[in-house]
Formats: structure tokens, sequence, C-alpha cells
């Protein structure tokens, strides 16, 4: 039952490669809202975000967005009974939020992921 997750050495060379892509990198900012672009309809053109730590306000201008920020977790109740029940490997960071900002700003939501849910007892 004890599935090992293999993301940990993916992340340091992810952000190696932004940093050395990026004038300026922001960590810790919980994005609020996306902000469309006056020029172009139906275009996004930047977000609104706050600093989890010190609460500072960002706004960000962009020519492109990409919202990647997961699905949602603890929406549903575990199929799991018993002993089981409440033990499954569920990301509580993961809140929705790339559901929600992109419906927020009125895009058509036609696909929704669906990922494995791992148990984590024996």
């Amino acid at each position: 039952w004890q599935i090992m997750i293999h993301g940990e050495s993916f992340k340091p060379i992810v952000a190696e490669a932004a940093r050395k892509s990026a004038d300026k990198i922001y960590n810790r900012i919980m994005v609020t809202h996306l902000l469309m672009d006056e020029s172009k309809e139906n275009r996004v053109g930047g977000a609104v975000g706050f600093n989890c730590r010190t609460g500072a306000y960002h706004v960000f201008r962009a020519k492109a967005v990409i919202v990647a920020a997961g699905g949602a977790s603890h929406i549903f109740k575990p199929r799991s009974v018993g002993e089981g029940m409440g033990r499954t490997w569920y990301a509580p960071w993961s809140s929705g939020s790339a559901y929600a900002l992109p419906i927020g700003v009125g895009a058509k939501m036609t696909q929704m992921e669906n990922r494995i849910v791992l148990t984590r007892f024996k």
C-alpha cells in the first residue's frame, strides 16, 4: 500500500531553470483574482494576490497567464470505512483555485482533472 511519490528531485531542477530565466521570482504569493486585458477581449492580462507571510499586496501584468494551481481536495467523502476512514492522502493545499480563478473571469470549464488518491495505511 505504501507507494512512494517521486517528485522530490524534480522541484529543484524546475526551480533552477526558473531562477535562470526570470528577472524576479516571487515566492509564497496567493493569487486571488485574474485581471482581464482591456485591449483584447476574452484575454487575461494579469493577476492580483498577496504574500502569505507578510500580507503585501501584489499586482502582476502579463503577456500570457498559465493557471497551474491544482485541483480540489477534500470535496468528496472518501469511500474507505472503519480503520481507513480519513486516512487517504489528499493534498490539503489543493483548494480548487485552478477551477475558481478561470471561472471567476468567465472561462467555460469543459474538463476537470481526475487524479489518483493513494491510501496511506496497511
